[in-house]
């Protein structure tokens, strides 16, 4: 049976955007907005700098393993320092080190500054994730987990194009110092955040965490949808007709807001039929929107197709995240927070490296069918995994 706290009051009716919310979902959004600036701008700059487009690639391959590997860590570290500590540290790790590329533009300090982003990533990532759950009473959580969802999208939406028309009129340096000053913000809010505290060490490895099945099997399933995103991010654009790069920018786009919807969307059905229904709509969503995008030369279904993909994704991050949380006892809320990271990041790399091989065989539109068809065969896992009951619940109360 589900813990709740107070359900006398109806769900309308109570508020979630307590000032501890609000001061969390602020710091969210300027932390996400100092990542999200520089994310497509340093992958070029490293190519510009350099003449070498293995550069750009470099730039992310730094920056994305730097975060798998500081997110192994940061529970311990969380545990140390306390939550409002080390997000302190990731936001100033995210953006103020974009300085050193205005006096020192060469590829070694270019990769150095990736790897150093990557880890304030991973630090803001696990630490923000598993401070969430406790700030939102326990028969809100989903819906919790949705508006939170939401304030660290909306970065990725905006701000990731203005960085790239930023550079373009201004130049790097404009875009470097913007980066850095979100860093003042962040860390101006981040006084702000609630000073709850993880307690005592991890006492459970990740890998014990994930021989426990009820916790495997959604992380899985959701690393399936994010192996998906991180083949259509890196090859929507190469898969569409030379002359139609724009379709592929405005799908990414669509698909990017249905995401971001969706979160939230999800998040407030979940709090009322609970999250472990939801897990197999979403994939199937995901599974439908990927068939649109197996004719990349059709417009109409390649916009289409990411826009209920994106739907089914943001509906497999809110539910898997919320299943975990429900089935995890109190004190390993950071190991799922890194569990439900570590999928979302290590799926995406995965993805992008696998299909290009794969595609190399089979051509884009079959690669993209065998994705559909994986897609569709997690839903079977998905339906599956909605009997399974719920083992634990976190407590969610600030107190």
């Amino acid at each position: 049976m589900r813990k709740t706290d107070d359900t006398s009051r109806p769900l309308h009716l109570e508020s979630l955007l307590t000032p501890p919310v609000w001061w969390f979902l602020i710091f969210s959004l300027v932390a996400n907005s100092s990542l999200s600036l520089l994310f497509a701008v340093l992958p070029l700059f490293a190519e510009e700098t350099t003449g070498l487009a293995l550069a750009a690639g470099l730039a992310t391959g730094a920056m994305m393993l730097a975060t798998v590997i500081v997110e192994l860590g940061t529970p311990r570290l969380m545990s140390a320092l306390g939550y409002r500590r080390v997000m302190e540290i990731g936001v100033v790790l995210m953006g103020l080190p974009a300085l050193v590329l205005i006096a020192f533009p060469n590829l070694a300090t270019i990769l150095a500054v990736a790897a150093a982003r990557g880890a304030g990533l991973a630090i803001t990532v696990v630490a923000g994730t598993a401070l969430a759950p406790q700030l939102f009473p326990s028969h809100r959580r989903a819906e919790g987990l949705g508006i939170y969802g939401v304030a660290v999208s909306i970065p990725a939406i905006a701000l990731l194009p203005l960085g790239l028309w930023l550079t373009e009129r201004y130049g790097f340096d404009l875009v470097f110092a913007s980066a850095a000053g979100l860093t003042v913000a962040g860390l101006a809010t981040g006084r702000m955040l609630p000073t709850i505290h993880p307690g005592a060490k991890p006492t459970h490895s990740i890998a014990a965490e994930l021989r426990d099945p009820t916790i495997a099997r959604p992380t899985i399933i959701f690393g399936v949808s994010t192996l998906a995103i991180g083949i259509l991010v890196t090859y929507l654009a190469l898969a569409v007709p030379e002359g139609s790069r724009n379709v592929a920018a405005i799908g990414l786009f669509v698909q990017a807001v249905c995401t971001t919807a969706a979160r939230w969307g999800t998040g407030r059905l979940g709090d009322r039929i609970g999250s472990h229904r939801l897990l197999a709509p979403a994939m199937l969503l995901c599974a439908i929107g990927m068939l649109g995008i197996v004719t990349p030369g059709n417009t109409l279904t390649v916009i289409g197709g990411m826009a209920i993909f994106g739907f089914g994704l943001g509906g497999a991050q809110n539910a898997s995240l919320a299943v975990l949380f429900e089935r995890a006892p109190p004190d390993r809320i950071a190991q799922v927070s890194v569990i439900w990271n570590l999928a979302y990041d290590a799926g995406m790399g995965i993805g992008a490296v696998g299909f290009g091989v794969l595609s190399g065989v089979t051509g884009y539109p079959l690669g993209f069918a065998i994705v559909a068809a994986i897609l569709f065969a997690s839903v079977i896992p998905s339906w599956l995994d909605r009997t399974q009951p719920e083992t634990a619940t976190v407590q969610s109360e600030a107190a």
